[in-house]
């Protein structure tokens, strides 16, 4: 689990309420309606069920999803590479491999499969996997396009509204609050929460991504048959220069 998005989340809207003194005049209803709920519903309305619910879940990768170090993935390689090269394919069997993209190349080569149609399958699955990520970022890109929309059409409710009832003094006060709150709202919605949502994910399919190719490179080296002592020479282009010094020195 990654707390870095919830601790940043929690200090950001921290510091807001810190400046707003007492929240109690910044909530609003009406407001919440018009641009929570009307963002959702807008964003809704571009996409499927199934894409609403599959985007909720990719955004909570910033929170609940463990990205494998490159060298603990290089590190499994090298002694499935060992374990394949000494006891044979079928050895591979049974070993405990948490991360599910490599099990199931580890599998396949237990199974049997051809090399090609290994990598195959494997570049399909990482396809359809940044093939979902995209589809959430860009359900959030969505809602960061629409929240201020739906803050300005709120602005203009507030605004017809007071000026509607401008011989009522006690209406003011709320159709104001109507039109400035929306606007913050909206304002909230894409610079505090999508924003930096979408950065995050994009980040994090990036490095998945990587990972993933990573995987196919060990994979299709165990496939091969090839020396494990070679195999972290030829994945160390995936690591940072600060990891690369303890797997060269496992490595010997």
């Amino acid at each position: 689990m990654d707390i870095a998005t919830i601790i940043g989340f929690a200090a950001t809207f921290g510091l807001i309420i810190m400046a707003m003194g007492d929240p109690a005049p910044f909530i609003d209803m009406p407001s919440v309606y018009i641009v929570v709920l009307g963002t959702l519903t807008a964003v809704l309305a571009r996409s499927t069920i199934p894409e609403f619910v599959g985007a909720i879940g990719v955004a909570l990768k910033t929170v609940k999803f463990k990205l494998d170090k490159p060298e603990d993935l290089i590190e499994q390689l090298v002694n499935l590479g060992t374990i394949a090269r000494k006891d044979g394919m079928i050895a591979l069997e049974g070993q405990d491999i948490p991360n599910a993209f490599l099990a199931k190349g580890i599998r396949m080569l237990v199974d049997g499969t051809e090399g090609s149609m290994v990598k195959a399958t494997m570049e399909r699955e990482m396809g359809m996997i940044k093939n979902r990520n995209a589809e959430g970022m860009g359900f959030i890109a969505s809602a960061q396009e629409i929240a201020p929309a739906m803050g300005m059409i709120g602005t203009l409710v507030g605004l017809v509204i007071m000026l509607g009832n401008m011989s009522d003094p006690k209406s003011i006060g709320p159709a104001m609050a109507v039109a400035l709150l929306t606007t913050m709202y909206g304002a909230i919605i894409a610079n505090v929460i999508c924003i930096p949502l979408n950065q995050k994910l994009a980040k994090l399919d990036q490095a998945e991504a990587l990972n993933h190719e990573l995987i196919i490179e060990g994979v299709m080296f165990i496939q091969s048959g090839g020396n494990p002592r070679m195999l972290t020479d030829m994945l160390l282009p995936f690591v940072s220069p600060k990891a690369r010094a303890k797997l060269e020195a496992a490595a010997g």
